[in-house]
């Protein structure tokens, strides 16, 4: 392993981590103060956004510097990979909880070898039909498809689950493309920007009330933005500049494992039998298909150098 794929590695452990306690910020803003997801996804993106910005142009001001048509790109980004998708992935913790909306996110890889199908042709050989296959089975048991009362009452906040895996799917296809022309920081910066900008005309103005009043919720907030978003983006950002995409995947899947321990210890989350193993099945496929992204590249590799 070269000292760039083992920093690289290192950075996407580090962003996996920080990303697990997203559910927990969520919980502590919802249930405390009484925001709502698309509040909460607003105040994540905006806050970040301002102490991105702020920090560049105090110390690398040259890479705030943007084309014309980099915007339409970074509005783009913004729109879908941060707005959309983080108040998705938002309802889906407040509707559900922090272990299965995380586990539902990691549908993302199966998206993505379906829109690779769809949109660019990519055959789907026999692995990456099973992962697929694994991936949505094993959604259906952490949805607990076997208990039709239970599902009924969770099928609202499961759509948002499977939204919050696709639009995470759009955002890492979105930030690898993003990448070959920007820096990670300012993709990071202006994607946030953009991100909160797209929220901005869907918010109710009294939604903020908590924040006019003295308590913890500015803590929170600025952990939020601090933590899981500014550090794990920036972190994720670099791993994915000095690894394969294909095995990013594999090293980001801590993420679902590190959120479902820290909601069993600290919030008294628990999954049934059948939510385990679903929930298994979803990461065994997230991996599967990561593993055939990567046997795809050595191949091609391969061929190449013939």
């Amino acid at each position: 392993m070269t000292q760039h794929s083992a920093r690289g590695y290192l950075f996407v452990v580090l962003a996996g981590c920080l990303w697990s306690t997203i559910g927990l910020f969520m919980r502590a803003l919802h249930d405390g103060f009484g925001f709502p997801a698309l509040t909460l996804a607003f105040l994540r993106a905006g806050v970040a956004f301002v102490i991105a910005f702020v920090f560049l142009a105090l110390t690398r001001r040259e890479l705030l510097r943007l084309t014309r048509r980099s915007i339409l790109l970074l509005m783009l980004y913004g729109a879908i990979g941060i707005g959309a998708f983080y108040f998705v992935y938002a309802q889906a913790i407040i509707a559900t909880s922090v272990t299965t909306a995380v586990v539902l996110l990691y549908t993302a890889p199966a998206f993505v070898a379906l829109m690779a199908w769809r949109a660019w042709r990519e055959p789907l050989n026999r692995r990456k039909i099973i992962a697929i296959g694994l991936a949505f089975v094993g959604c259906a048991l952490v949805a607990r498809a076997y208990d039709p009362s239970q599902l009924s009452l969770n099928s609202i906040g499961i759509l948002f689950g499977l939204g919050a895996g696709f639009t995470y799917a759009l955002f890492t296809v979105l930030s690898k493309a993003g990448l070959k022309q920007f820096s990670p920081w300012t993709l990071m910066t202006y994607e946030l920007g953009f991100g909160a900008l797209f929220l901005l005309p869907f918010l109710n103005p009294t939604s903020f009330l908590p924040l006019t009043q003295p308590s913890m919720a500015w803590l929170y907030i600025l952990g939020l933005a601090l933590g899981p978003t500014i550090g794990a983006i920036a972190a994720f950002n670099l791993g994915l500049r000095n690894l394969p995409a294909s095995n990013v995947s594999i090293v980001a899947t801590i993420e679902p494992v590190m959120a479902s321990a820290l909601a069993f210890i600290l919030l008294g989350e628990q999954l049934e039998l059948g939510q385990i193993i679903g929930g298994a099945m979803v990461i065994g496929g997230a991996l599967l298909l990561a593993a055939s992204a990567d046997a795809t590249q050595t191949e091609s590799q391969a061929r190449r150098e013939k």
